[in-house]
């Protein structure tokens, strides 16, 4: 299998497994059990990331990649007394990006229920104002495809408070590269990285620094990678996507470079490097500004941590709603990871 059909392939496995920040267990299983095919031994933390150690010529002077797995979602707040449900938002999304969108209740005995998250009295054919209502925590509902009607039924069902809801990936890779799905944040960048430890099996890389890889789980919140970073990490780099806009260079057959998120600047020194990088290898790259972003390095920064870091990802359209990127960007994307983790440091 090539390298390239190896990360689309591993992406569409983790798109289908549903993560919801706090309910990550089943999916870092599941990477785990990858890195242990490739040959790796991860460590669990005890956050419940993932990390996988890789030695290099110097591991006095490390370097620490990182890309977050859970995603939006969702949790049961209250159970109705028509059986419907109403759910508290996981992450940062507006309810418009999900309406009408299948879900899963996953319980805690184990059984998944589907349903579908509507607007109360959603049918035009009984509410004309259907068009002007606002959507908000106490009209959006969770509509179960099981025969419940009352709150009873519903518990009968082994749904409870505190529940986690997860949102219907509708995974779909085109004729002509694209790739659509929910969740591509930050799902296509853990591919990316798999695809880099996959790659680096071959003994052509020979990586001047050691190289820690950690898969985070609570980014989605604020604070996936601000932890387990070792004393001798130097450079710090968050893969995670690139957002598309107005205003914006990144597109979806791009590696976008952050130069500034909500947080700040980023280390000046590595973006620069990172760009040049990308020049020198004929990447199809953009530099960005993204005033209502953060990621992993930045949270790392705000908890203390003394790195040089920098943020770079694949260019992905739509964030935080059904999203779509392109083959191209995780290629260009994993070019640029693997001819900088074979570079020097940032002086």
């Amino acid at each position: 299998m090539s390298h390239d059909s190896y990360v689309e392939d591993l992406l569409v496995r983790i798109l289908k497994t549903p993560s919801p920040t706090g309910h990550t267990k089943d999916i870092i299983s599941l990477l785990a059990e990858e890195a242990a095919k490739l040959g790796y031994q991860p460590t669990l933390t005890k956050k419940g990331g993932l990390l996988i150690q890789i030695p290099g010529a110097d591991n006095q002077n490390r370097r620490f990649l990182t890309a977050h797995v859970d995603t939006l979602g969702g949790m049961v707040k209250e159970i109705l007394e028509n059986g419907r449900l109403r759910v508290h938002r996981i992450g940062g999304y507006t309810w418009n990006t999900v309406e009408g969108e299948y879900c899963q209740v996953l319980t805690e005995s184990g059984q998944v229920l589907t349903g579908t998250i509507i607007l109360h009295n959603t049918s035009v054919h009984v509410n004309r104002e259907v068009g002007d209502i606002k959507r908000t925590d106490e009209n959006m509902e969770i509509v179960l495809d099981a025969p419940v009607n009352t709150q009873q039924e519903a518990l009968a069902f082994g749904v409870q408070v505190g529940d986690f809801v997860a949102w219907d990936p509708r995974v779909a890779i085109t004729d002509t590269g694209y790739i659509k799905s929910r969740h591509l944040d930050d799902k296509a960048s853990v591919a990316i990285l798999f695809g880099v430890l996959r790659e680096l099996q071959s003994s052509k890389y020979k990586l001047p620094y050691g190289l820690d890889i950690f898969i985070s789980n609570n980014e989605e919140i604020g604070y996936g990678g601000n932890a387990n970073i070792a004393d001798e990490i130097i450079e710090y780099l968050a893969v995670d996507m690139g957002a598309i806009g107005d205003g914006l260079a990144t597109d979806e057959h791009s590696v976008s470079i952050c130069a500034l998120d909500g947080s700040g600047p980023y280390h000046e020194g590595l973006r620069r490097h990172l760009v040049a990088l990308a020049k020198a290898n004929g990447l199809h790259y953009a530099v960005d500004i993204y005033p209502y972003y953060s990621s992993d390095a930045s949270a790392a920064l705000r908890a203390g941590a003394d790195v040089r870091h920098g943020l770079i990802g694949p260019g992905v359209a739509n964030s935080h709603a059904y999203e779509r990127t392109h083959r191209d960007a995780l290629k260009h994307t994993m070019a640029l990871i693997l001819a900088y983790i074979q570079s020097p440091l940032v002086s």
